[in-house]
C-alpha cells in the first residue's frame, strides 16, 4: 500500500530506485548479470551484488562482457543484464549488440550516464550514449532517477516489466537488447561509509506486490484471447464481486461499448465510462465519476479494477486509481498491448481484442458470486452527484446566456440516433466527460492520442466523408482557440460542401488554463501570452467558408439551431458565446454543490429520483 513516507531525492533517490528497478527485473525472471567496472555505475554495481536471486559476473573488458551476456543468453533462453560506466565504455558494447539484434537474444543495458548537466560541458566520460545503438535495439528508455516517491518507485518497476517485454520480442520483432540510461547524480555512495540500505526505502514508498511476484505480468499476444487470458480474468471476477470497470476510448469496435455495460449489468459492478468508450449506457453506468471522485466519495475500495481501452481523460479518476492499494488487482485488457499505465499502477495487462474476452467471460460468469449493494451504492452516489450539478446548472431560464457545463450536458442529450459527435480535445473533451449523461445510438469522438487540438475541424470533414449507411449527423464541438489553428480546414470544408454541424464554444481565449496552477493569477502577461484572446470575427469567417451561421445567445435557441442545422445540407456553425472567468466561478459553484450533496445522509429510498 502506498506510504506517506518523504520522497528521497538527487544520490539517495537514485540509489533507491536502482535498487527497485533491479529488483523488479530479478522478480521478472532475469537470472544473470555480467558487470565491468566504473564509478558512475557504482550504484548499479552494488545493487546488482545486494541481489541474492542474481548471480553477477565482473569481466573487465566491456567488449568481452557484451559477448559473455550473449553466450549466456543464448545458453539459457533467459535476458541477460550487461552493466557498465559511462562514456565509451558504452560503446563497447556496440558488436554485442548488433549480433543480439541479429541473433534475436534477449539483452538489457543498463549504462550509468551524466546527468544533464554535465553534458557537453568538457566533463570527463560524457557521450551521447543514446546515439550508439538506436538502430540495433528493441527499444531504448532514458531513466528518471532523481527522486524517489511513491510514483517513480512504481514507474520503476513498470519500466522493468517494459524493458523485458521489449527485450523478448515484444510479440512481433523478435528478441533483442534494449537499453535502459540511467543519469546518476552524486553522492553515487550512501555518504561517511554507512551501508546502502538497498530496496528498503523504496519499499516503504510503494511495497512490492506479494509473494515475489513481478509487479506487471503480460497476457497474450493479440486477436482471439488465449485461454490463460480468460482464466484469469473469469477468476478474478468470479472471486471479488466488488470490482469496477473503467472504460476509456475504444475505436476498432463499435458492439464494445453494450457488450460492456451488458456485462456490468449481469455482475452487478459499476462501469465507470467515458463516453469516448461507447459504453456510458445501461443500468451499471456511473456518469458523474469525475464529480463523485474529485469530492473524495468513492462508495468504498474496490477488490478489482478492469481497464477496458485508453485511460479515460478525468484526473480525479485517474488520481483515485493511482491511490488504491497495491493488493488491488488492477487489469488492462488491451487489443494492441500499447502501455497506457502513467501512474504505474496495472497488474496485468491481457492482449486480446476487447470484444472477444467480454463474450467468452460472459458465459463462464453468468453464475458468479454478485454483491448488489455495491453498484447500488455507485449508482445511487452518481445520482446524488447529477442532482446536485442540475441545481446549479438549471439555475436558470431559456432566456440566460448558456454555460459551458451546460452545453455539453444538453448538447449530448439533444444528439439524434446514429448521430457522431467530435469533441476537441481541450475543455469541451472534460466537460462532456463530466457531464453527459449515460446514452446509446450515439459516437463520441476526440482526437485524443496525442491530444492536440489542431486539425479538430479537419478530421470531422472527414467523418462526414467516411460515413456509410445507417451512420446520423455529424456534428464536432470545440473552442475558438481550436478553430483558430484549423481555420483554413472550416474554410475549405465549406467550399467542398461538407454537411457538417460545428458548435463554436467561443469564450476568447483558452479556458482550460483557468484551471491549472497559471490560472491562480491572471495578470497581462498570463493573459495576452497564455489566454491568448483570439478575437475572432466568426461571422466573417462562417462567410468566407460559405456557411450558414447561427448565434445561439440563449439556453432557449439551442434547440431550434440544432435543427435548422439538421435541415440544412452543407455546413453549418452554432456561435455560442461564453465567459472564462464565470466558467471558471460555476465550476466552482458545481464543486461546491456535490460535496455538499454528498457529505449529506442519502435520502430515503424512492424519495427523490435520481436527476438524468
Amino acid at each position: 500500500m502506498t506510504a506517506t513516507h518523504p520522497p528521497l531525492r538527487d544520490g539517495h533517490g537514485s540509489r533507491a530506485l536502482v535498487a527497485v528497478l533491479v529488483d523488479e527485473l530479478v522478480r521478472s525472471g532475469v537470472t544473470d548479470a555480467v558487470t565491468s567496472p566504473g564509478s558512475r555505475n557504482t550504484p548499479l554495481l552494488l545493487a546488482l551484488a545486494a541481489n541474492p536471486g542474481l548471480r553477477t559476473h565482473a569481466v573487465v573488458d566491456e567488449r568481452t562482457a557484451g559477448f559473455v551476456a550473449l553466450g549466456i543468453a543464448k545458453a539459457s533462453g533467459r535476458p541477460v543484464i550487461l552493466c557498465c560506466t559511462s562514456g565509451s565504455a558504452v560503446a563497447q558494447y556496440l558488436p554485442a549488440v548488433v549480433e543480439a539484434h541479429h541473433a534475436r537474444l534477449p539483452l538489457v543495458l543498463l549504462t550509468a550516464d551524466r546527468p544533464a548537466e554535465l553534458r557537453d560541458v568538457g566533463a570527463g566520460q560524457t557521450i551521447d550514449q543514446l546515439g550508439p545503438f538506436r538502430s540495433v535495439l528493441r527499444w531504448q528508455h532514458e531513466v528518471a532517477v532523481d527522486t524517489a516517491d511513491a510514483a517513480t518507485v512504481r514507474y520503476a518497476r513498470t519500466l522493468a516489466a517494459r524493458a523485458l517485454h521489449a527485450a523478448a520480442g515484444g510479440g512481433s520483432t523478435g528478441a533483442g537488447a534494449v537499453h535502459l540510461n540511467l543519469p546518476l547524480r552524486e553522492p553515487l555512495v550512501a555518504p561517511d561509509g554507512a551501508s546502502d540500505p538497498g530496496v528498503a526505502p523504496a519499499d516503504a514508498l510503494v511495497a512490492p506486490r506479494d509473494g515475489g511476484r513481478a509487479w506487471v505480468t503480460r497476457t497474450g499476444a493479440g486477436g482471439r484471447p488465449d485461454d490463460d487470458a480468460v482464466r484469469l480474468l473469469g477468476s478474478l471476477l468470479a472471486t471479488r464481486p466488488r470490482a469496477v470497470f473503467v472504460a476509456g476510448r475504444h475505436e476498432e469496435e463499435p458492439q464494445l461499448g453494450p457488450a460492456l455495460s451488458a456485462l456490468c449489468e449481469l455482475l452487478a459492478v459499476p462501469l465507470l465510462a467515458d463516453p469516448l468508450s461507447g459504453a456510458r449506457r445501461g443500468r451499471a453506468a456511473v456518469a458523474h465519476y469525475d464529480g463523485l471522485l474529485a469530492a473524495g466519495a468513492a462508495p468504498g475500495a474496490p477488490e478489482l479494477v478492469v481497464r477496458v481501452g485508453d485511460l479515460p481523460t478525468s484526473k480525479p479518476l485517474r488520481a483515485w486509481l493511482a491511490g488504491l492499494p497495491a493488493d488491488v488487482p488492477q487489469v488492462h485488457v488491451s487489443a494492441d498491448g500499447a502501455w497506457q499505465d502513467p501512474d504505474g499502477v496495472l497488474s496485468d495487462v491481457v492482449v486480446a481484442a476487447p470484444l472477444a474476452v467480454l463474450e467468452q467471460l460472459a458465459p463462464r460468469l453468468a453464475h458468479a458470486p454478485r454483491d448488489p449493494a455495491w453498484l447500488a451504492d455507485w449508482t445511487e452516489a452518481d445520482g446524488r452527484v447529477a442532482a446536485a450539478q442540475a441545481s446549479v446548472l438549471d439555475d436558470a431560464t431559456d432566456d440566460d446566456a448558456p454555460t459551458e457545463p451546460w452545453l455539453a450536458r444538453e448538447l449530448t442529450s439533444l444528439l439524434p440516433p446514429a448521430a457522431t459527435l467530435l469533441v476537441a480535445a481541450s475543455m469541451p473533451v472534460r466537460d462532456v466527460e463530466a457531464f453527459m449523461a449515460p446514452r446509446d445510438a450515439v459516437r463520441v469522438l476526440s482526437n485524443r492520442g496525442a491530444n492536440g487540438i489542431d486539425g479538430t475541424v479537419a478530421t470531422a470533414w472527414g467523418l462526414t466523408l467516411g460515413r456509410v449507411p445507417g451512420d446520423g449527423d455529424v456534428l464536432v464541438m470545440l473552442g475558438d482557440v481550436a478553430l483558430q489553428h484549423d481555420v483554413g480546414s472550416l474554410l475549405a470544408a465549406g467550399r467542398a460542401g461538407a454537411d457538417l454541424t460545428v458548435v463554436l464554444v467561443d469564450n476568447d481565449g483558452g479556458g482550460i488554463f483557468h484551471f491549472l496552477p497559471v490560472g491562480a493569477s491572471i495578470g497581462p502577461d498570463v493573459e495576452r501570452l497564455v489566454m491568448t484572446p483570439t478575437g475572432l470575427d466568426v461571422p466573417a469567417i462562417v462567410a468566407a467558408a460559405g456557411g450558414t451561421l447561427h448565434e445561439v445567445g440563449t439556453r432557449g435557441g439551442l434547440v431550434p439551431a440544432l435543427r435548422a442545422a439538421a435541415a440544412h445540407r452543407g455546413l453549418s456553425v452554432l456561435h455560442v458565446r461564453t465567459d472564462r472567468t464565470e466558467n471558471r466561478a460555476l465550476h466552482r459553484r458545481l464543486t461546491d454543490a456535490v460535496a455538499a450533496a454528498l457529505s449529506a445522509p442519502p435520502a430515503p429510498a424512492g424519495s427523490t429520483p435520481a436527476a438524468e
